[in-house]
């Protein structure tokens, strides 16, 4: 018992390091054209769908702490949806209404990829790398629905406003973030996903470790 929680605490480092590396460096982000694709949340997914959905949550919150930070100490114009050190347009203060969309988000990023890949290997059997993928995809959405959806339900019209538009262009704003940043984030993290997972669980001791695990 004792060593295996050693080796969850391990896992957890690890997983812990990359996603910060990920978040405070460059190398999180992926040039598509004119379009920066993000893989912070990548890790996340992967833990999720090979360590479970308790392992996965917890490095999604750490996925939130990373952004609550970035836009505590480096805030942007934006930053008041992360974080409610951040002022609201004309305002003076923030909203705590922001953890809300700074972590819940990112925390179902770790829970939902497992009940997917699990789902989706019911019917799909002989194809890991198909399940692997549809579950990285799903993470990614999970990521983008949910911080836009809470963006629009908590902040519209302050977000409105730092854009310059009305309740009714903020939609368009946000459907077209969906279906360019949304679409190819997806993408990416279902390529990156399944070849991650795959290579790891084509090594026997990792792939008996994590079944260990779970």
């Amino acid at each position: 018992m004792k060593h295996s929680k050693t080796k969850d605490l391990v896992l957890l480092s690890i997983f812990t390091a990359i996603i910060f590396v990920l978040s405070f460096t460059p190398i999180g982000y992926i040039q598509l054209g004119l379009i920066k694709a993000t893989i912070i949340h990548v890790p996340v997914i992967i833990a999720s769908i090979l360590l479970g959905p308790k392992k996965g949550a917890i490095l999604g919150a750490v996925f939130g702490l990373t952004s609550f930070i970035s836009n505590t100490t480096a805030p942007v114009v934006s930053s008041f949806v992360f974080t409610p050190f951040a002022n609201l347009p004309g305002e003076t203060h923030g909203s705590v209404l922001s953890l809300i969309t700074c972590f819940l988000p990112r925390i179902l990023v770790g829970v939902i990829p497992y009940y997917i890949y699990q789902f989706s290997s019911r019917f799909v059997k002989e194809q890991k790398m198909v399940n692997y993928a549809i579950s990285g995809i799903a993470g990614s959405l999970t990521n983008t629905l949910l911080v836009l959806g809470s963006i629009l339900l908590l902040f519209k019209d302050a977000y409105a406003k730092i854009n310059e538009v009305n309740t009714t262009d903020l939609y368009k704003i946000i459907g077209g973030i969906i279906f360019t940043n949304g679409i190819l984030e997806a993408v990416v993290a279902g390529i990156i996903v399944s070849l991650v997972c795959r290579s790891l669980m084509s090594n026997k001791k990792i792939e008996k470790m994590i079944k260990d695990l779970n």
